[in-house]
């Protein structure tokens, strides 16, 4: 027999709606997008020129032999095995990250410090009159002040050891013991960068809401408990900020011990950017310089990085 059933319609899939296409901007769309780039060009420009580009001819210049006078000669990575096998290099590295950690660690303790001392009960025009004091030697220039405290650390005629000697202590050699030196140094450094660190903890702590500390009051959190399980959590993000910038300009200094102690004595006060200035101007060896950039480049980024991951653990945001 013949099967006569009728096999089932099958269900019809509707059309889907042709797509509507996106409106054309207006003119006053394209004159916002044309005037925004006009406010973004120099920016962008300007770290093309000034960042991009130097960072790689650095990169270039340090694959090659470059005395300024001659050509460039291509040295491939012997530039790199030269400054792995100097020894003055090695311990400028040893300096500056020695000089990072303890610069940094004064520098975001004394900003913290004063930021707490300053958002407590003192009157306004006081408070004023402090941050503006703080703040002020950080727009001064870094040669300029090291060359005062140059002075006023002199072991024989400086300020500092005369008034150490009113109170029956021996005159300090600030500036010509290598023990002395770095810490000289580390106060110079601290004493003009710490008012950056101090007005993001004063800001970071004037966003904190004053309920928080409320409620930790009442549950019997005070004085130094209260500051550990509150303010430090909620000023976490700032406490980032304040550590990266820190650590960023702590790994390039080179106005304090330049003029301070010219990196000694001997090479105990030495830093990486200091090296680079010498072998490059000093002793005409450009590709060698660059490599010792590049590396500092490197580590700068590597030290960041770490930053950011471990910022994970310890960074609270609201």
């Amino acid at each position: 027999m013949t099967d006569t059933r009728i096999p089932p319609a099958r269900a019809e899939r509707p059309e889907a709606p042709p797509a509507e296409k996106a409106p054309r901007p207006s003119a006053r769309d394209r004159g916002t997008r044309l005037l925004a780039t006009l406010f973004l060009a120099p920016t962008i420009v300007g770290i093309v020129v000034f960042t991009v580009v130097p960072i790689v001819g650095s990169v270039v210049l340090s694959l090659f032999h470059w005395n300024v006078i001659d050509s460039p000669r291509f040295a491939g990575g012997s530039n790199y095995g030269a400054v792995f096998g100097d020894e003055t290099v090695l311990v400028s590295f040893r300096n500056t990250l020695v000089f990072m950690v303890l610069a940094v660690a004064l520098q975001l303790l004394v900003a913290l410090a004063l930021a707490l001392t300053l958002t407590g009960r003192m009157p306004v025009w006081l408070r004023s009159v402090f941050r503006s004091a703080f703040f002020f030697p950080l727009v001064l220039s870094a040669a300029s002040i090291s060359v005062v405290m140059k002075y006023l650390f002199n072991q024989d005629f400086g300020v500092i050891n005369w008034l150490l000697g009113f109170v029956g202590i021996a005159p300090v050699p600030w500036l010509t013991s290598e023990n002395a030196a770095m810490a000289t140094v580390v106060l110079v450094y601290v004493w003009q960068q710490f008012g950056f660190s101090f007005l993001l903890f004063v800001g970071g702590l004037n966003n904190i809401p004053k309920e928080i500390h409320e409620a930790a009051a009442l549950d019997g959190a005070t004085g130094l408990r209260k500051h550990l399980s509150v303010t430090l959590p909620l000023l976490s993000p700032t406490l980032l900020v304040a550590s990266v910038v820190g650590i960023i300009n702590a790994l390039q200094v080179f106005e304090q011990p330049y003029v301070l102690t010219n990196g000694g004595p001997g090479d105990s006060t030495r830093t990486v950017v200091m090296v680079i200035y010498e072998t490059a101007f000093e002793q005409l060896r450009f590709g060698e310089a660059s490599a010792v950039g590049v590396l500092l480049f490197v580590l700068i980024m590597a030290v960041t990085a770490l930053q950011f991951r471990l910022s994970r653990r310890f960074v609270h945001y609201q």
